[in-house]
């Protein structure tokens, strides 16, 4: 997580690079939160809001309120907003604030509604957070937390293994393996199975919890996987830029200054062309080229709960 705070980070090419949420993810969460008898909505907050993507869903709310620990992310945030906005100040009903997820400081006890974290929950600490939403939430409010794991080519199962040594291998000049932020990321691609009950941190403070897992057959050992919804189709370039958004590349080049003038390309240059000549391999055909288009998907989870 430290790493976004960075200033060499590219906070922009984060924001452009990454999947976005169906409405399938958020009509799902709205469902679940309606069902509550005393449900209302009045105030929605995101919790590490990051680029807003999620933040700016939340409009069914009459205030909705975005909050991130990293002062970059925060100005960079209020730009994006602006930009779809052509430009426009923000609405009223939305605003951003600094605050960590352990410490909810603007938020009054009993005065949300809707709390969610979009790809964020894997970097809290939930001996500290749990505490801190079961202040916050109303009697009925609901904690809607979601993350996505590592990428798969759809319908492409050979190059899952690729992938895999890419993102989790241990070569330290070959794979950004070793340049995760830990345990955040394990946490994640562990599909935050090791996010903790409620009832373990903050007895008798929720009436309900339970894990939705998006992840089709990605991984048949969770419990009733549910079809993927995060999907994507990218060309081979924007793929490329997806990688390069990771914070993983960020620091291996950081250590590693020397790989940009490899001969044969960096390292996501080197990557893209084994994906590429794999599916040319399984298909048969020529190498794809950069404006091609290719397929990608997420196993998505989502952790819901519910003030008592």
């Amino acid at each position: 997580m430290a790493t976004f705070g960075k200033t060499t980070f590219n906070a922009a090419r984060y924001a452009s690079s990454r999947p976005t949420y169906p409405r399938q993810l958020y009509d799902f969460i709205f469902k679940y939160h309606e069902r509550a008898k005393g449900a209302r909505w009045d105030t929605a907050v995101d919790v590490g809001c990051g680029t807003g993507q999620a933040t700016v869903e939340l409009t069914q709310f009459k205030r909705v309120v975005g909050l991130d620990p990293s002062a970059k992310m925060i100005e960079q945030v209020r730009e994006s907003v602006k930009s779809r906005l052509a430009g426009l100040d923000l609405p009223a009903q939305i605003e951003f604030h600094k605050s960590s997820a352990e410490e909810l400081t603007p938020l009054q006890d009993g005065s949300v509604d809707l709390l969610t974290a979009a790809q964020a929950a894997h970097w809290f600490n939930w001996e500290r957070f749990w505490p801190e939403v079961a202040r916050v939430l109303r009697k009925d409010g609901t904690l809607a937390v979601w993350g996505y794991s590592e990428f798969r080519l759809s319908g492409r199962p050979t190059t899952t293994k690729l992938i895999n040594d890419f993102m989790q291998g241990s070569d330290p000049k070959n794979s950004i393996g070793p340049y995760w932020e830990r345990p955040g990321r394990t946490i994640l691609d562990n599909h935050l199975l090791d996010v903790p009950d409620p009832a373990q941190v903050v007895p008798d403070k929720f009436s309900a919890f339970e894990r939705v897992f998006f992840s089709g057959s990605h991984n048949l050992a969770l419990p009733n996987p549910r079809p993927v919804i995060l999907r994507k189709t990218l060309t081979w370039e924007e793929l490329k830029g997806y990688l390069c958004s990771a914070s993983a590349l960020h620091t291996f080049n950081e250590k590693n200054p020397e790989d940009v003038r490899r001969p044969d390309g960096d390292l996501a240059t080197r990557f893209c062309l084994a994906l590429k000549e794999e599916v040319a391999r399984v298909d048969g055909k020529e190498l794809p080229k950069d404006e091609d288009t290719v397929d990608i998907e997420w196993p998505l989870t989502l952790i819901l709960a519910r003030k008592a």
